[in-house]
């Protein structure tokens, strides 16, 4: 093999493990319930597709040597890794809440399948997960995280190490925002729950010889569901709204 042609498959493959390693994290195309197959085929085309805008970018800082490609190689790996933790963390927020809602209006009692994992999930939560991730691809945000992998190589080139220092702190602001906003968006369920335990409690006290909890539990979990009912829409719009702010902003 001619030395420019081994150039070139090696810029191919560093950007495919820039790419690739952001695919294997971002969530809905690392899901289980995607063939890994199709996640491979998907990472080689996107990477074929973009080879030819980040060419320059990537081709001058090729070198085959294996001390030099190793770490590119791993470099390259860990930035990928990065930005797709930074919507898989997003998301990660998003389930949270979802679990948390469930179990304060007391509608966890039985896990369902889930949507993106393999574990049981709350009904509730799971519901929350997977309208939350169509509406992100319906308002294409997989568009946006390759704008990302596009624009990270003016931030990190190829012939820059991975800067971990810069990692953690991307990673610190990116839990904080996306916790502070699923918190916000949590908001009117834990007043809901905070004001109807602190209600079943003082009801317990007047009257315990009722078994209050078995009696209440129906009644809880039927103004939960109304609650949810008026206020998903306007949760999920507000969270879409949210993760392009963030996107941008990382």
């Amino acid at each position: 093999m001619s030395l420019l042609a081994e150039n070139v498959v090696v810029a191919a493959f560093l950007a495919f493990c820039r790419i690739g390693a952001c695919f294997m994290i971002m969530p809905g195309l690392s899901s289980v319930r995607v063939p890994l197959q199709v996640r491979l085929f998907l990472a080689v085309a996107v990477t074929a597709g973009l080879l030819v805008f980040l060419w320059d970018r990537i081709y001058p800082f090729v070198d085959a040597r294996p001390a030099v490609l190793a770490p590119m190689i791993i470099s390259e790996l860990l930035i990928g890794g990065l930005i797709g933790a930074m919507t898989r963390l997003y998301m990660e927020a998003l389930r949270f809440i979802g679990a948390a809602l469930a179990m304060q209006i007391g509608f966890n009692s039985m896990g369902g399948p889930s949507i993106e994992e393999a574990e049981p999930q709350a009904a509730l939560a799971a519901l929350i997960s997977f309208s939350a991730l169509l509406l992100l691809f319906v308002f294409d945000f997989h568009l946006e995280v390759i704008r990302a992998l596009v624009a990270s190589y003016a931030i990190a080139p190829v012939n820059l190490f991975f800067n971990p220092q810069a990692a953690l702190v991307d990673v610190a602001d990116t839990l904080s925002e996306s916790f502070f906003l699923v918190i916000r968006l949590g908001s009117p369920f834990i007043a809901y729950a905070i004001l109807v335990n602190l209600t079943i409690g003082f009801v317990n006290k007047l009257t315990p010889q009722i078994p209050i909890y078995f009696i209440s539990l129906p009644f809880v979990i039927a103004g939960g569901l109304i609650l949810f009912y008026f206020a998903f829409g306007t949760m999920l719009s507000l969270f879409v709204d949210g993760f392009i702010d963030i996107t941008l902003a990382r």
